[in-house]
């Protein structure tokens, strides 16, 4: 099949196969490649009717060397981890969930992307409850997989400033719930208001804490961070929101280039402190916010129509160590044919 690299959307391709581990009686069996892009899934699975469900985002990409790497998968087996706790499911040992992303990788490699083109292979892991049951309980069996496609950017338009809109109303999360879990309900939570707000021309909903709509928590997609007028680099603290790995390699990348890094509180009134501002998360890296309206208040940063620097600036060093264009010298990269799966 021939693939038009450099047009790539953000969308689901067929691919050679999936990985699949099942786990039953405390034990995670072996995993294996399956063609067919459909699941037996009995009708009363745990995750059909009581949401016992989470995933993950990273991908893969080729280097400028030719190697193909993952980019700290370690952190989304840990934060899966954390996820399964939050949802009483059995967690998937960060050991097997590294080895089965890379051998989906090996299994896909004809789609990864080449080197050059700005595409990458993005991988999903999702862990499900398969256990039947009507009354509620946490399943005893659980099914993990692993599925990868080629992306393009996950915005038409790529690293352009956008317009985020706060709509009232509509929370993503309870102040005591499932935000900092990566689950599926979540997002269903965001999606009725992310589509009111496009349908008033923003392509992009900011969510305000759950407890007091006061304070930031994070975008319908992806994390809150900005860089203050006086050169701090600035992100939500928040009991609500996911742990972002782009937002934490933003971190580190931020304080090597000399800048403080703060985790705080941040009050919606308190917008006006940015000179920049993007939303941050594995699809699209860093999307810069030219604007957030709220209510009648509109908190405007920078040019319209172009990046800031210093956002422009931490996405060119972060897609630079994706791609073999600068060192990785915070050993971010695992190389899939240096990887050894683990043992049957």
């Amino acid at each position: 099949m021939a693939i038009d690299w450099p047009n790539l959307t953000f969308a689901y391709m067929p691919t050679n196969g999936y990985l699949v581990v099942e786990y039953a009686e405390g034990v995670w069996g072996t995993p294996e490649v399956r063609t067919e892009p459909y699941i037996p899934l009995h009708i009363a699975a745990s995750c059909l009717h009581y949401g016992q469900e989470a995933f993950e985002g990273l991908k893969a990409f080729t280097t400028r060397d030719g190697r193909v790497v993952l980019f700290r998968p370690e952190q989304n087996a840990r934060r899966m981890a954390l996820s399964a706790e939050r949802l009483c499911m059995a967690p998937v040992p960060e050991e097997l969930f590294i080895s089965v992303c890379v051998q989906a990788v090996q299994a896909n490699r004809e789609f990864v992307p080449p080197y050059g083109t700005g595409a990458s292979l993005y991988i999903r892991p999702l862990l499900i409850g398969t256990e039947p049951t009507v009354g509620v309980k946490a399943s005893d069996t659980y099914m993990f997989i692993v599925l990868v496609t080629p992306v393009g950017p996950y915005y038409k338009d790529g690293f352009r400033p956008v317009e985020a809109a706060v709509l009232a109303g509509y929370d993503r999360a309870a102040p005591y719930g499932t935000g900092r879990a990566k689950t599926g309900g979540n997002y269903a939570a965001s999606l009725l208001p992310s589509h009111l707000g496009k349908e008033q021309g923003y392509p992009i909903i900011l969510f305000t804490d759950p407890a007091e709509h006061k304070y930031v928590d994070e975008f319908g997609t992806s994390n809150f961070m900005g860089i203050t007028h006086d050169g701090v680099y600035k992100t939500p603290s928040s009991s609500s929101i996911l742990k972002s790995v782009t937002n934490d390699s933003l971190q580190i990348l931020a304080a090597d280039m000399g800048l403080p890094v703060v985790s705080a509180p941040i009050a919606v009134s308190d917008l006006g402190q940015f000179a920049e501002v993007g939303a941050c998360g594995t699809a699209a890296v860093i999307t810069p916010i030219s604007a957030v309206h709220h209510g009648d208040v509109v908190y405007r940063f920078g040019a319209a129509d172009t990046a800031g620097p210093v956002l422009t600036e931490l996405f060119g060093r972060l897609q630079g160590i994706q791609y073999g264009d600068l060192p990785d010298t915070h050993g971010w990269l695992l190389d899939v044919d240096a990887a050894v799966p683990v043992a049957e």
